[in-house]
């Protein structure tokens, strides 16, 4: 394959999978600049490492969320942002690039709600949870964080039983 080629080949695929890192630069960020430039970060370390993709190993997809991921991780860990200023406000346009669509106005208080509990979760519980909600499977969410899947579900289970009490809490005012 010529360096061209190689480099058309990129491009179509970050293209077709281009959510993945919006989706994590949206949930890793802070406000909109800090969001364009961790986009731009995880882009230029997807091309860096994309010579060393095997297609025969993963799906380009589940390589990119571990790219992904590591590099939102990896900037979190080393700013380690104060609780007061970690994310600017949830908006409907935020809703839109995480999920894909409109917000029903009877759900924006419970999604409200989900968002700010993700935003206090620790980085990889956060990757972990964002992956479970795209409909990862155990195996894949293993794969791409480098965990046991046995570690995956027992971390899912304990992040649903904090996220229940949360919302229990919240609509009982207790």
């Amino acid at each position: 394959m010529t360096a061209r080629q190689h480099q058309q080949r990129f491009e179509s695929l970050l293209h077709e999978h281009r959510k993945i890192v919006f989706k994590v630069a949206g949930l890793y960020s802070r406000n909109a600049a800090d969001r364009d430039d961790l986009v731009q970060e995880i882009s230029a370390q997807l091309w860096r490492s994309f010579g060393s993709y095997d297609e025969a190993r993963a799906k380009f997809s589940t390589w990119m969320y571990r790219i992904a991921l590591n590099v939102a991780i990896s900037q979190a860990r080393r700013e380690r942002w104060s609780e007061g200023d970690r994310f600017e406000p949830l908006e409907a346009h935020h809703l839109e690039t995480v999920g894909g669509g409109e917000a029903i106005p009877e759900q924006d208080e419970r999604l409200t709600a989900l968002y700010a509990f993700i935003g206090q979760l620790d980085p990889l519980n956060r990757a972990l949870i964002l992956l479970y909600l795209e409909d990862r499977n155990y195996t894949e969410i293993a794969e791409i964080l480098g965990i046991s899947e046995t570690n995956v579900a027992t971390k899912i289970s304990r992040i649903k039983q904090k996220l229940r009490g949360q919302m229990v809490a919240a609509t009982t005012g207790a």
